[in-house]
């Protein structure tokens, strides 16, 4: 399984919405860089996606994107390939 990592901060529904997907689709290890925490991350953050907003979730070196994007990837029947991809 691909690894996992998500930009997070400590009060994000949409984080907390889409770790609750990811486990259900059997992710069970989600590397989590609060960016609420560390401003560096925060910076690097936003200069790779260009976007501001968390979570930002990238799987193996996909940047997926956020919540929304990861549930629409779930939808099209997309994040199981992904994450299964070597």
């Amino acid at each position: 399984m691909q690894a996992v990592k998500m930009y997070t901060t400590a009060v994000c529904p949409y984080c907390v919405r889409a770790k609750q997907l990811l486990k259900a689709r059997g992710v069970e290890l989600i590397e989590e860089i609060r960016i609420d925490l560390d401003p560096v991350q925060r910076q690097f953050m936003m200069d790779a996606t260009g976007r501001r907003t968390v979570p930002q979730i990238y799987i193996g070196a996909t940047h997926v994107g956020g919540c929304d994007d990861l549930v629409a990837l779930d939808g099209r029947g997309e994040l199981l390939p992904l994450l299964a991809a070597a």
